[in-house]
Formats: C-alpha cells, structure tokens, sequence
C-alpha cells in the first residue's frame, strides 16, 4: 500500500506550511543561514559574463534560493539546487554570443528549453520508467564519480582550500567529520544530551570553529562594512528591464535551435543528481521507520521544469534550476538519520529548514557580510560531506565485484573523461561519456550473465 502524505493534494503535489504540516528546525536553519555564502559564489560569473551588475546578480541569487522552497513545501525532498556540472558549458555557449542582449537572450533560451524537457520526460513517466530500470552498476558509477568529482576539487593544489586556507578549513573538517560520521559521536550522541544538541547543528560547529581559527591565523580577511544597511539593494525594476524576457524580448528561432543540443546535455548531466537524490532517499527510510519519505519523479520533475521555465523568462539563471543540490542533501540526511522522532519528528521540517535559513539570511546584508569571508570553508565542507556519502552509498548497493568493477570505470570515466574540445562538441562531456562506457560494460559483462545471487555465491 502506497504510504499516505501528510499536507494539501494539489493534483500530484502535496503542499505542506511551516507550523502546520513541519516545525522550523532551528538547527537546520542555522546550517542554512552559515551556507548562505556558497550560492552567491556565482554572482562572480553573472556579472563577468552576463554584463549584470553586482546587486541585480545577488538579487538573482536570493530569487533562485526561495524558488527552492518549492520543492520541500509541495512534496518533493529533494534539496534542490543548480545544473552544476555544466556551468563551464553554460559559459563557453554563452560567449560565443555578443555581449548584452544577445546574449541574456541565448540564456533564457536555454533555461526554457531546459524547463521544458523536465515537463515532458515527466508528465510522460519516460525518466520514472528509465531508473526503475537502470542497472544498480551504473547507478553506482554515477555515485562514485559524483563523489570523486568533489573529492578531487577539495585535494586539487590549485583549489583555494588547502592552498589557501590549510588550518581553518583542515580544523573545521575534522570536526565535522567527527560530529557528523564518527561511529565514537554516535556513543556519545546517545549518552549525552549537551553533545547530541552539539551535533544537531551540524557543520556549524565545524565552521565556527574554522572560521575563529582563521580570522586568529588570518587566513580569513575580517569582515567589513556589515552594518553599512540592514537589507541587501532590491533593484527589480532593473532585473525585469535589463534582463529578463519582459525587457530584452524573447529570443529569436536560430537562438532556440541553436540551444537544444545543450539542453538535452544539461537534463543528461542533471539525471545523474535525480539518481544520487533517489538513492539518499532511500537510505533515509531505511535507517527511520517512522516515517516514509515518498520521492516521485514526476512530482520532481514538474517543479523543476516551472522553476526552469519561469526563471528563464523572468529571472534568467546562469547555473540553471537543477533537481538536487547533493552537498546540501547530504547534509540534511545526515541530520536526519541520526535524530531520534523527539529530536527532528519529520524529515520535511528539516529539509525546509536549510532553505528558510539560507534564503532569509541573504536578505540580510549584515548577515551576509559576516558570513561571506569563511565561503572557502562553506563550500569546500559540503563538497567533502557530498563526496564521503556518495562514495560510501555507492559501495553499499553493490553486492558484486562485476558491479563494483563497473562502477569504478564509470566514475573514473565522469570525472576525466572530458573530450569535448577534442572531438569539438559539448555532447562528449565526461557524464555523457559516463553513462556511454557503462552502457557497454553493462551488457558486456554483466547483462543476463547469471542471476544476482549466483553472483554473488561466486564472489563475482
């Protein structure tokens, strides 16, 4: 029997309130509040390759932050987030375009085509029918390669956090490490309450630590001008002008032709995520019985495609609307899979939590200035937390050597299997080679090469 949802149907979606259907987790909506620096990282490129200017970029930000809250109040877990790993693509299309109009046309483009493959593959069920059936080996591969992809940028010497950060980030790393995945803080969440508060924050306490550390080394500039205002500049009027649809008009046919090909790369690039969130899911219910978390592919997709599709024509986003964010996904998880029903009764509080944390503290501009100098720590934090998760789910689903050995190749194939320049097309990125290599080595070596327990017995 399907499990009942708690909330509002509207059609496939399930609305749930704050304070009605969850309660405010304020632990989560701390986490939140202190991961409010990474979104803004990319306001950096908005205004390099979009020409926007710095305050209409942060506007965008906090925009795209709340439309994230769509997802959690109407159904979906997911802790949704941007198309990441297409963002160097997103920029090489866009520059090929003149700068101004053209190209924040060639942006919306995108965008609604991207919103608009989302609507189709879901209302159809064609993405629901392709991963209930996708081989757990490939599954695997996608985790592993998710996971060495943040892995190698947290260890990469040319990445700022060991380079330029070694002790703050180093220190806020143990300690969250240790909150969140020791098996001796597990002992003591449950002996002593003070620590199980402690731990319910999170990375917080990791990242206080860090940043103290590094403003003391000065590895962390101190923060300035935090009380020049209370909010952040709202320039609307500009955005809706200068850069969106309503303003710039929409784009002309060549533009939208020209923009499929990297359409359909994004929404391959995003499946990735759908398949990772999937997985996270499930582990969540079966480490809590108390509560089943029901995830639907086409309830995720639809919210995915309106955020794409309302977004590209009013507030044009340059990572575009992705259905996961994995760091902060696992973030929530964690949390939630070692609270007790009294300490965090439902996962939908805390998952709703981050957002209201994160999207109110970027409203305020000297909350935002406190927080903006330890981003390196943010950042650099979630990307280790995703890929310790994704490394570990991944070894956990496999139950064969065949399937771990196919998952190794594939994740080693998504993160330097880049021939894009090389053979002069955006198609042949390292997730498109992914899932090509995998195809093959699945009916290889392990399509109809012998039942799953005969394997197994065999130690194959």
């Amino acid at each position: 029997m399907k499990p009942k949802e708690t909330g509002y149907a509207a059609g496939p979606l399930k609305l749930r309130l704050p304070f009605i259907h969850y309660r405010i987790e304020y632990q989560d909506f701390i986490q939140g509040a202190i991961l409010c620096c990474v979104p803004l990282g990319i306001t950096a490129a908005m205004v390099k390759i979009l020409g926007i200017p710095i305050e209409v970029a942060v506007l965008m930000v906090v925009i795209n932050n709340f439309f994230y809250l769509f997802h959690t109040s109407f159904g979906d877990p997911s802790i949704a987030g941007w198309i990441t790993a297409g963002v160097p693509l997103y920029i090489s299309y866009l520059t090929g375009y003149d700068p101004g109009v053209e190209r924040i046309q060639a942006l919306i483009a995108l965008q609604v085509l991207v919103g608009v493959i989302f609507l189709v593959l879901g209302v159809t069920g064609i993405t629901k029918h392709i991963i209930k059936n996708f081989p757990v080996s490939m599954r695997a591969g996608i985790l592993l390669g998710a996971g060495f992809a943040s892995l190698m940028r947290v260890f990469d010497p040319g990445q700022p956090f060991l380079g330029e950060i070694p002790l703050s980030f180093c220190i806020a790393a143990l300690g969250s490490f240790f909150i969140l995945f020791s098996t001796r803080a597990i002992r003591f969440r449950k002996r002593s309450n003070v620590f199980a508060w402690i731990a319910g924050f999170g990375i917080a306490p990791g990242f206080v630590i860090g940043y103290a550390v590094g403003l003391i080394t000065g590895e962390i500039p101190l923060p300035n001008g935090v009380f020049e205002r209370v909010f952040i500049s709202i320039p609307l009027g500009e955005m809706l002008s200068s850069f969106s649809a309503l303003g710039v008009g929409l784009p002309s046919p060549d533009l939208w032709i020209s923009a499929v090909s990297l359409a359909v790369i994004a929404y391959i690039l995003a499946f990735g995520d759908i398949l990772v969130l999937e997985t996270m899911i499930d582990d969540c219910n079966n480490s809590r019985k108390d509560e089943k978390i029901v995830f639907e592919i086409p309830r995720n997709h639809l919210i995915t495609a309106g955020r794409n599709i309302f977004q590209g024509l009013a507030v044009p986003f340059l990572p575009l609307c992705g259905p996961q964010w994995t760091g902060g996904q696992a973030l929530v998880v964690n949390r939630y899979k070692h609270a007790t029903p009294v300490q965090q009764p439902s996962y939908w509080g805390g998952a709703s939590s981050l957002f209201w944390g994160m999207s109110l503290a970027m409203v305020f501009y000297p909350v935002v200035q406190f927080i903006l100098p330890g981003k390196l720590i943010g950042f650099g934090l979630t990307l280790l937390i995703q890929g310790y998760l994704c490394v570990y789910l991944a070894f956990s689903i496999c139950t064969t050597n065949i399937q771990r050995g196919i998952a190794g190749v594939m994740g080693a194939a998504l993160v330097s299997a880049n021939y894009v320049k090389l053979w002069d097309s955006a198609f042949w990125s390292g997730p498109t080679m992914s899932l090509i290599i995998g195809t093959i080595l699945y009916f290889l070596l392990e399509h109809d090469s012998g039942t799953r327990d005969e394997l197994v017995r065999k130690n194959i």
